[in-house]
């Protein structure tokens, strides 16, 4: 008789000592519970009468309001595919000229790393998580205090996110302080970024004019113009609009000039609830994806296809006080509701998720990036920014967090996994020879064993410990725990896949503030 059950029958003998070796063995990247660009999707804010009534307000609000204070270059190039310069002052977008643009827009985007290896598919809705922002404050954890953030931190940051496998990207979190210069806070903060991480980096720039400059690094770095262009490793983050509705004349110029020289581009509305944009959740979608779609006809007028990233960031005010709240359920909601409506139209997107309102990384930390983090995957978003190390509504950066809330990360892109359903896993064979004249449990079964690091995620900080084990081992206490594990990685890691020739190139050709490792 032909044996149909996969998992052959197996005895506990042996079981703990193989399910240690099992978890201390490397696995193939195809078969980790959780990697970059896991599928999303399954969660819908919207219904399907709600999402029918946000596009046709997207289309109304471009059609009859427009956007506002375009520079003359943004309006001819938005004019030449079909948009309309009224005596307003306002451009706007018949609903043919979105059409067309959503036609031609770059679909399946690759945002490179300089290695290989951390290149992202933002395709359908596979699943990112990363940093990103302009905290003014390092949070100092052991100091329970907060304290200007410098071009060291950011450099920092890097190290420690190139370390962290859940944590996917890098963008700059923090601005450099301790630069006063706005060009040399352009070029360093690249610089910093660059060179600590392999990982894809996201910037900003605050003038046009300081884009070349960085492009120029970039090509060094790269190995020239026609590498860099072949595989840009930085994106451009920019603030394109200044919500409601109006476009930010000097950051459009910025993105003029980074789409020139082949950089990719996060079209980027952060309007606030209640304050510059609707009070009410859909109103803010709409107006959000209005005011994307608006930067996308900009973009395709200038490069058709260039790579363009829908960036929705709807903030949630506290209506009481008027304070922004990004740790808030309602962030969690306006997250997932972009992420569903620019999946519909089949766009790259990202939005902001993970910015705790905590001061601290604490229990409120915890609960506020867990929820809009998880959200936020199980809606799709390709990039969820802001997702590590935040804190205090985007003004506090925390480096400890950035591995406390790898763990966190990990536990919500298995939630985007999902569960896989087919014969193997229903286990039916393993019932039966686990109950019927075997030991009665799965403890040790090859079955067991197979799924440990397949379908399961184990933390590599918190704490899983049962009370005694807990105090035998010490009490250990999370935040001290990231501490060390923070203190190894900057005391011992100091990346080196940027040549010392070409960093010196670098040094002799730019202003870079950064001391040498």
């Amino acid at each position: 008789m032909i044996n149909k059950n996969p998992y052959p029958r197996s005895r506990r003998a042996g079981g703990r000592q193989a399910r240690k070796s099992l978890r201390a063995a490397p696995l193939a990247e195809e078969l980790r519970p959780v990697r970059p660009g896991l599928e999303g999707g399954s969660y819908k804010p919207l219904d399907d009468a709600a999402m029918t009534a946000v596009i046709d307000a997207v289309y109304q609000i471009l059609e009859e309001i427009g956007l506002s204070q375009a520079p003359e270059s943004g309006v001819e190039y938005m004019c030449s595919v079909g948009a309309i310069a009224g005596d307003d002052g306002r451009v706007r977008f018949p609903r043919h000229v979105i059409d067309e643009t959503l036609e031609k827009a770059a679909r399946n985007i690759t945002l490179h790393g300089q290695s290989p290896e951390f290149d992202l598919e933002l395709t359908g809705s596979k699943v990112h998580y990363g940093t990103a922002g302009a905290a003014v404050h390092l949070v100092d954890v052991a100091g329970n205090s907060y304290k200007e953030s410098e071009l060291q931190d950011i450099y920092d940051a890097a190290r420690i996110v190139e370390k962290m496998d859940n944590i996917h990207f890098f963008q700059r979190p923090m601005v450099a302080r301790d630069v006063e210069d706005a060009r040399d806070l352009d070029i360093n903060t690249v610089y910093a970024c660059v060179t600590g991480t392999r990982k894809h980096v996201g910037t900003s720039f605050t003038e046009a004019d300081y884009v070349p400059e960085a492009i120029e690094m970039l090509h060094k770095i790269a190995g020239g113009e026609d590498a860099w262009r072949a595989r840009p490793f930085v994106s451009n983050s920019n603030c394109f609009v200044v919500p409601p509705l109006r476009f930010a004349t000097e950051s459009c110029l910025v993105m003029e000039e980074v789409i020139k020289g082949g950089m990719p581009v996060l079209l980027l509305s952060a309007g606030q609830a209640g304050a510059t944009a609707p009070a009410s959740i859909a109103g803010a979608v709409a107006q959000a994806v209005a005011e994307v779609l608006a930067g996308l006809v900009y973009v395709n007028a200038m490069v058709p296809g260039h790579p363009a990233i829908c960036g929705t960031w709807p903030f949630v005010s506290d209506l009481r006080t008027g304070a922004m709240s990004g740790g808030s359920g309602e962030q969690g909601l306006l997250t997932a509701a972009c992420a569903q409506v620019l999946n519909h139209f089949n766009l790259p997107s990202g939005a902001a998720s993970g910015m705790a309102d905590a001061k601290m990384p604490d229990a409120q930390s915890g609960y506020e990036k867990g929820s809009t983090a998880v959200m936020a995957g199980l809606a799709g978003l390709n990039m969820a920014y802001e997702t590590a190390g935040m804190h205090a509504s985007l003004l506090g950066f925390c480096l400890e967090s950035l591995i406390i809330d790898n763990d966190m990360l990990g536990q919500c892109m298995r939630c985007v996994r999902g569960v896989e359903v087919n014969e193997k896993t229903l286990s039916v064979e393993v019932m039966k020879d686990v109950c019927i004249g075997g030991p009665g449990h799965y403890l040790g079964h090859d079955a067991t064993i197979n799924v440990m690091q397949t379908e399961y995620v184990y933390p590599e900080l918190a704490d899983r410990s049962s009370p005694k084990e807990w105090e035998e081992l010490g009490k250990p206490n999370l935040n001290v725990e990231a501490a060390k594990r923070k203190d190894a990685i900057l005391t011992q890691f100091y990346p080196d896949h940027i040549g010392s020739d070409v960093d010196e190139a670098i040094r002799q050709s730019h202003k870079i503030l950064l001391a040498r490792a």
